[in-house]
């Protein structure tokens, strides 16, 4: 009996141990083909970072700095004044600037008042021109006139019919019309030379109100760039943002194109995440993407695959791999992979610049 009762339990134990071991061992097999099935359609890497855009705030002059109104971390909206530099050099250069550009109209007023003057002085030429014109016409008349007389005067000279006196002031007036046209040719001969003369005047005072304009624009050009310059003693923030890497201080002297600080903007930051190339079989733009980040292990942010790099990070880097020396060895690529943040899923702005994140992008076979 108690021979039978053993082998009774024997039995019991292996069937029971059967039974165990097919369980775990479909458990394991039910296991394994939904991770493998996960993997499939969870494409995963820990190689991945925020990306985010930075602008650096740099001087375009040079000069001591007068005042800076911000600090290290400081949210600052666009806009707002970050940095002053001493502008009384600058000061002096616009006031420079400004008189000599003064002086410059100045002197083109008057010589616009000179030409509107010289004008007149033409217009008055002319009609004198023609004045004189009109006259030499009427001597020329007259002394046709006169020697018409005259010869009708020597004719009755010589019939005795005209006393000689009368003849003698026929004959003086004769004279005197020749005189008179003599005197109005001078004086057509005057006016003609003096419009030429005053024609001459007036386009050298053209010529030399065009000069001043050209030089006028000149120093427009340069108030311009004068108050231009002194329009950058004042740095303004070029975008909504975090200060970061701000070293500057009052006092320090800084020269054009030194960084002074950058700004971030976190509202605007995405994951750069680099894949192996035999991961992206089935990724494409526009996929769902969670992603973990390793400062907050416990939350899950979504986000979306926006675009895939045209080539591998090797070929971008400073010094690509060459497989043309006959050394070739076969290393899997990575693709980087451009993921944005879906909207109000970082409401408060934790992702920084850098952090090491985890994302993975659910795909469909």
């Amino acid at each position: 009996m108690g021979t039978m009762g053993e082998t009774t339990n024997n039995r019991k134990r292996k069937i029971t141990v059967f039974f165990l071991f097919s369980i775990i061992a479909i458990v394991g097999i039910t296991l394994t083909y939904l991770y493998i099935d996960y993997k499939k359609t969870h494409i995963t890497t820990d190689d991945a970072f925020v990306t985010g855009r930075v602008h650096i705030v740099a001087s375009k002059i040079h000069g001591t700095v007068k005042a800076a109104y911000v600090l290290d971390n400081q949210f600052v909206k666009s806009g707002k004044l970050l940095v002053e530099i001493d502008d009384s050099d600058y000061e002096v250069g616009v006031k420079q600037a400004e008189y000599a550009l003064n002086a410059e109209k100045a002197t083109l007023v008057e010589l616009s008042t000179k030409i509107e003057v010289a004008e007149k002085q033409l217009s008055e030429l002319l009609f004198k021109i023609d004045a004189a014109r009109a006259n030499l016409k009427l001597r020329t008349t007259e002394l046709k006139q006169a020697k018409t007389d005259l010869m009708r005067a020597r004719r009755l000279l010589k019939k005795e019919i005209m006393p000689e006196e009368q003849y003698e002031k026929i004959m003086t007036g004769n004279d005197v019309a020749e005189a008179r046209l003599e005197v109005a040719k001078d004086q057509l001969r005057q006016a003609e030379a003096s419009l030429q003369t005053h024609k001459s005047v007036i386009n050298q005072v053209k010529a030399s109100f065009q000069s001043r304009q050209s030089l006028v624009k000149e120093k427009e050009a340069m108030y311009r760039g004068a108050s231009l310059k002194k329009s950058y003693t004042k740095i303004y923030a070029p975008s909504d943002g975090y200060v970061t890497k701000k070293s500057v201080e009052v006092g320090n002297q800084i020269q054009p194109g030194q960084p002074l600080m950058a700004i971030v903007p976190l509202d605007d930051v995405w994951v750069t995440a680099n894949y192996k190339e035999t991961q992206l079989e089935n990724v494409k733009p526009g996929q769902k993407v969670e992603i973990k980040v390793d400062t907050y292990p416990d939350k899950v942010f979504d986000g979306t695959v926006q675009s895939i790099m045209a080539g591998t990070g090797a070929v971008f880097s400073l010094f690509p791999t060459e497989n043309a020396t006959g050394n070739y060895v076969k290393v899997v690529q990575r693709i980087p992979v451009k993921i944005i943040l879906d909207k109000g899923t970082d409401r408060d702005h934790v992702f920084r610049i850098g952090m090491s994140v985890e994302p993975t992008i659910i795909v469909k076979e």
